[in-house]
């Protein structure tokens, strides 16, 4: 194995050229299916289209949207032509987006109808009213000064937005030969994906990862498990997420296999996909497993074409890898640990651990990557056995966190060691154990929740003087969302009443689930907040209403 320097567009035109007519991409709830020649045909004229209305090398493009038919269309087109894709996670809401779009200098948007309780055309529209008005193209906004398109992926005309077809049509106004030119100015060291996350560190910030970091690692991923072009991937889970955009469509990409897709995660469109395309490999969460097993027609489908998978993005049951073991036949399930900020994967239990060790533990660092866990007290490294955080080096780390120096050089120290904020061991056999969080990181079914971005939000509610969240242990989430919350005097509100303040403004998964109203924290001598007294307090509060959560 070695690492690679190849862009996405030139891993996309190597089995174009090389295997044009196998499968690439497949829907199979609809039976829409791509080559890797005809996607690649499609991503070309797709590529011009951005040309056509201004998208060019280091330009962002936002995509907010499930897994559609051309969210894949849009990464590895503006790949190609050395645009940035800005993934916006599907559940932000107003104030989430308008901060995304700011923060990122955002300079086209491109969007779907929307999902759950929110309709994304009139968010976009509540942000940028001078789309109504203003010729296409032509976008002035005073508060987005840098938002110039919005682009709607679908067939549907909104005024002011483009469509996919449209653009398509728009790409036919640019020469071939600009595209070639742009393609040449491409380097696999610049940065193809921003995903934005709470990090270690505060508020949401924009990951720079370049071709090289994502390319590698979804390689390294399938290296891991074995992967060939025989291999058919069934991808349920989100790719705004590392989980989806590169541990496996990056590892699709680099082994020239077949990627099925889920547009949203359902549980028997995830079991009828692997029945009808004898899927072979499988991902998700482990929420998304345990629905899968417990679905009411489970027994109806025929699962024996599966051989691997990952379970990841938050803690692994052990009795629930076992039962993908043996009710999905999913011998070699493999789990991976890591962060965006490492592109994800920075360990990996791979075919080459025993089960016991698959099941127990995130397995040993990838190939070209040096793991350490170091004292966070004199960041000196652990002996075996010993707890430290989990810190990473090598091709794997971000590029930096967009505009932010000084949170970027927070979490990358002078020596080049990323700082993951986890806590973790590493066992005598090189196996890796994680066992907590430095940080108050509250990890809600594989979504990441940064406390502080939802206390600043709820202190601005009326009659609040000051609120603390924590993670509550939840059976089905891993997490859930706890609010302790002090009021002013002679004010009253009920949990409902906080909820109602939250919804629409923040995303459903950070409206905290458990409401606390409470007269004071506890405190330390020097008057800092225990927040893990207040998890424990959680807990006898819950039990007090009824509530079991352990």
């Amino acid at each position: 194995m070695q690492l690679q320097e190849r862009t996405l567009g030139q891993w996309l035109e190597y089995w174009a050229e090389h295997t044009p007519d196998n499968e690439f991409i497949v829907y199979s709830d609809r039976n829409l299916r791509f080559t890797w020649q005809a996607f690649n045909r499609r991503v070309d004229k797709m590529a011009k289209g951005m040309m056509a209305i201004g998208i060019c090398k280091g330009t962002h493009v936002g995509i907010w949207a499930t897994n559609v038919p051309d969210w894949l269309t849009f990464l590895y087109a503006g790949a190609k032509i050395g645009a940035v894709l800005v993934t916006v996670n599907t559940n932000y809401k107003q104030s989430e987006l308008e901060y995304l779009v700011k923060d990122s200098d955002l300079h086209t948007l491109c969007i779907t109808e929307g999902v759950f309780d929110g309709s994304y055309v009139d968010m976009v529209y509540a942000m940028l009213p001078e789309l109504r008005e203003q010729q296409r193209g032509y976008l002035r906004s005073p508060r987005f000064p840098r938002m110039k398109n919005v682009v709607y992926i679908g067939q549907e005309k909104h005024r002011g937005m483009y469509n996919t077809p449209e653009l398509l049509l728009l790409g036919d106004n640019i020469a071939d030969n600009l595209l070639a030119e742009a393609k040449s100015l491409t380097d696999c060291h610049d940065v193809v994906n921003m995903q934005y996350t709470s990090g270690t560190t505060g508020f949401p910030k924009g990951v720079m990862l370049t071709h090289y970091n994502i390319t590698n690692n979804g390689y390294f991923t399938g290296q891991g498990m074995g992967f060939t072009q025989a291999d058919k991937l069934c991808c349920c889970v989100p790719l705004f997420h590392c989980f989806g955009v590169v541990l496996a469509s990056m590892n699709v990409l680099t082994h020239g296999c077949t990627q099925v897709m889920v547009e949203r995660f359902d549980p028997l469109v995830v079991l009828a996909s692997i029945h009808k395309e004898r899927c072979t490999a499988l991902y998700g969460v482990p929420t998304m497993f345990i629905s899968e097993l417990n679905h009411p027609m489970f027994d109806m489908f025929d699962l024996t074409s599966l051989r691997t998978g990952i379970m990841a993005g938050s803690l692994c049951p052990e009795e629930v890898m076992r039962a993908v073991t043996d009710k999905m036949h999913i011998t070699h399930i493999t789990s991976v640990y890591g962060l965006t900020e490492s592109s994800p994967g920075m360990t990996h239990s791979t075919l080459a651990e025993s089960f016991e060790e698959r099941c127990t533990t995130v397995g040993k660092e990838y190939p070209f990557t040096e793991v350490r866990v170091i004292d966070p007290a004199t960041r000196k490294e652990c002996a075996p056995g010993q707890q430290g955080e989990m810190c990473c080096r090598g091709y794997l780390v971000m590029k930096g966190y967009y505009n932010k120096p000084r949170e970027t050089a927070e979490v990358i120290d002078a020596d080049g060691w990323l700082h993951s904020g986890d806590l973790g061991v590493k066992d005598p056999n090189g196996n890796y154990r994680i066992t907590g969080r430095i940080k108050d990181m509250i990890i809600r079914g594989g979504e990441n929740i940064y406390p502080r971005e939802i206390e600043d939000f709820l202190y601005r509610m009326p009659g609040v003087t000051d609120v603390q969240v924590v993670g509550v242990a939840s059976p089905k989430y891993g997490e859930a969302v706890g609010a302790f919350i002090t009021l002013q005097d002679d004010t009253s509100l009920t949990e409902e009443e906080v909820r109602d303040y939250c919804r629409g403004q923040i995303a459903r998964h950070k409206i905290p689930k458990y409401i606390f109203f409470v007269k004071e924290f506890p405190l330390t001598g020097s008057g800092k907040i225990q927040k893990f007294r207040l998890r424990e307090l959680s807990l006898r509060l819950l039990a007090e209403r009824g509530i079991e959560v352990e």
